[in-house]
């Protein structure tokens, strides 16, 4: 993978996708790589194609794929860069959580190992991005996901947010409106019937949230 030509970009985008849909399971379907990516599914059959040629992808199922070693590494790599050039951006540079998405997408394929390892120490090892995902272990072994969806916490319940499973900008920027960020606590008031939306209570505020919403936000046990 040396250089940082578009089609090189294109393959670390595809196997960092791969890489997450698998961790969500059920399985990485082309649908899938479709939608996470934002692009036609003959596009996306067609470079299954590729990385399965190069060793990348291996298919388990029909119409399934998952990751060999070899794209393992490359996923591993490129998405631990990522989550890097988030806490870069923000803790250091200042930038709002719900704009540094779309801005380490570009970072992450053109920093190095020297690079990497600089941040690191920069940054003094941090183990998740700002919105709450592991940053992945060089050795490959899967990250500790921690936290249930709040959308499943009983009422009274109270919890200390984890993780944001969404990154886009719009859902991101409302949570941060009413404080909801990883380590803060956060009490489920009130559950409304026929999935209603949720009551919950950040610091003193109350807010009501969509079941959907609730679902993207990872807590555990305060």
């Amino acid at each position: 993978m040396s250089g940082h030509s578009h089609f090189a970009e294109s393959i670390e985008e595809y196997l960092e996708a791969v890489y997450r849909l698998e961790r969500e399971g059920p399985g990485v379907t082309t649908s899938g790589l479709a939608s996470s990516l934002g692009v036609a599914p003959a596009s996306v059959s067609g470079m299954l194609k590729k990385l399965a040629k190069e060793g990348f992808v291996e298919q388990v199922a029909r119409g399934e794929v998952k990751l060999t070693r070899k794209g393992l590494e490359v996923a591993v790599r490129v998405l631990r860069r990522h989550r890097l050039a988030e806490r870069l951006l923000t803790d250091v540079l200042g930038m709002p959580w719900d704009e540094v998405h779309s801005e380490a997408c570009m970072l992450e394929h053109a920093i190095s190992e020297r690079v990497e390892a600089r941040l690191l120490r920069l940054l003094d090892d941090p183990q998740t991005c700002p919105h709450g995902q592991p940053i992945p272990a060089r050795d490959l072994t899967d990250p500790v996901m921690r936290g249930e969806p709040l959308a499943q916490a009983a009422e009274g319940a109270r919890t200390r947010v984890e993780s944001v499973t969404e990154e886009l900008p719009e859902i991101l920027r409302y949570l941060g409106e009413i404080g909801l960020r990883p380590g803060v606590e956060v009490r489920l008031v009130q559950r409304a019937p026929l999935g209603g939306p949720l009551t919950i209570d950040v610091g003193g505020a109350r807010h009501a949230i969509s079941l959907e919403l609730a679902r993207m936000v990872m807590v555990s046990a305060a």
